[in-house]
């Protein structure tokens, strides 16, 4: 299956708890990290759901 690599580009300080919860289910824990994630319909929810902390990295 196809890969995505997404990166945190915002701290999670501030953000809502789901929101927090969310950016470790997809495995960021800081700024600057990239991780490479599955490109599911969940996943890009997921994506979706923090769009204004992380950035989708060609």
């Amino acid at each position: 299956m196809a890969t995505i690599k997404v990166k945190q580009i915002k701290s999670k300080i501030g953000a809502p708890i789901d929101q927090k919860r969310t950016l470790e289910a997809i495995g960021l824990r800081k700024i600057s990290q990239v991780v490479e994630v599955e490109d599911t319909p969940s996943m890009r929810g997921m994506i979706r759901k923090v769009h204004h902390l992380v950035t989708v990295v060609e």
